[in-house]
C-alpha cells in the first residue's frame, strides 16, 4: 500500500503539539522569546519499561545514570511548549520561521522513531491531506531522499545532544524521571535559567547525577524497587506526572 501526503495549511499540526526540538533548536527556541518543556523517560539496565527489539534505538538517544544500584537509560526530550496554536503561526497558517523551522516540523509528517509506523489516522491532518500529493511511502518503504536524510539527523542529534541535555538538567535541579512506557515527568523551566544552564552545559558538560523515578502504581514500584531503583516519594514540587498508563 502506497502513501501520499500534501500539506493543505490547515495548521493542526501546529496547534497543541510540543514539538521536540534538537539542543540548538531549543536554545534558539528560548532565545526568540519561546517556552521549552523538558520531558523525560528512562528504563532500568535490566530491560524494564521496554521492549527487547526496541533497546538498541533507545539506548542510542539516552544517557546512563544511576539510581540507587541500578543503571538507567535516561532519555531527555526538549520540546516547543506550544499550549494553543504556536507562536510562530500567522492568521493564514503560515510559518513565520519557515525557513528555518525546527526539523521535526520539516520531517512531519513521518515518525523519527522506528518503531512507529506512520499511521495517517493518528495525525490531525484532513483526509485530503492523504489524497493528493506525491509518494510518501511506496511498498512500506520510505521513497523521500531528503526526508530521509531530515530523520537522519534528527536521530543523530538525539545522540548527539543527550550528554548536554543530562548537564542541563542537572544545573536546573531536574532528576525525576518516568519510567519508559508508564509516562513522562515534565518541567517548564524558567526560561532565563534554561538559557543560562545550556550555555554552560555546553562548556563542560558535568557528571551525571543519581536520578530517581515517579511511577503511576505500587505494582510498579515494588519491580522498580526490586531492580535497585529509588522510588520519588515526595509530591512533585517543580514537575508534572504524565500518565501513560490506560485507567
Amino acid at each position: 500500500m502506497n502513501t501520499h501526503f500534501s500539506c493543505v495549511g490547515c495548521g493542526k499540526c501546529c496547534t497543541d503539539h510540543h514539538v521536540p526540538l534538537t539542543l540548538a533548536e531549543a536554545r534558539q527556541w528560548a532565545a526568540d522569546g519561546g517556552n521549552v518543556i523538558i520531558l523525560v523517560e528512562a528504563f532500568l539496565g535490566n530491560g524494564l519499561g521496554l521492549p527487547a527489539d526496541q533497546r538498541e534505538h533507545a539506548e542510542r538517544r539516552s544517557v546512563v545514570v544511576p539510581s540507587g544500584t541500578a543503571e538507567a537509560f535516561v532519555a531527555i526530550t526538549f520540546a516547543a511548549y506550544n499550549a494553543g496554536r504556536c507562536r510562530n503561526l500567522d492568521e493564514d497558517n503560515r510559518c513565520g520561521i519557515y525557513e528555518r523551522r525546527p526539523l521535526v516540523c520539516r520531517i512531519y509528517p513521518m515518525e523519527i522513531n522506528p518503531h512507529i509506523p506512520l499511521n495517517p489516522g493518528a495525525k490531525d491532518c484532513p483526509p485530503e491531506s492523504w489524497e493528493q500529493g506525491p509518494a510518501l511511502i511506496v511498498g512500506g518503504e520510505l521513497v523521500d531522499g531528503e526526508l530521509a536524510e531530515l530523520i537522519r539527523r534528527s536521530r543523530q542529534a538525539d545522540r548527539d545532544d543527550v550528554q548536554t541535555k543530562e548537564a542541563v538538567c542537572a544545573l536546573l535541579g531536574i532528576c525525576t524521571t518516568a519510567l519508559k512506557g508508564d509516562g513522562f515527568t515534565a518541567y517548564l523551566p524558567d526560561m532565563n535559567a534554561f538559557a543560562q544552564a545550556v550555555e554552560l552545559a555546553m562548556q563542560q558538560p558535568a557528571a551525571s547525577n543519581e536520578w530517581v523515578f515517579h511511577v503511576s502504581a505500587m505494582d510498579i514500584a515494588e519491580q522498580m524497587l526490586d531492580a535497585g531503583a529509588r522510588i520519588a516519594t515526595q509530591v512533585p514540587a517543580n514537575y508534572a506526572f504524565i500518565s501513560l498508563r490506560a485507567s
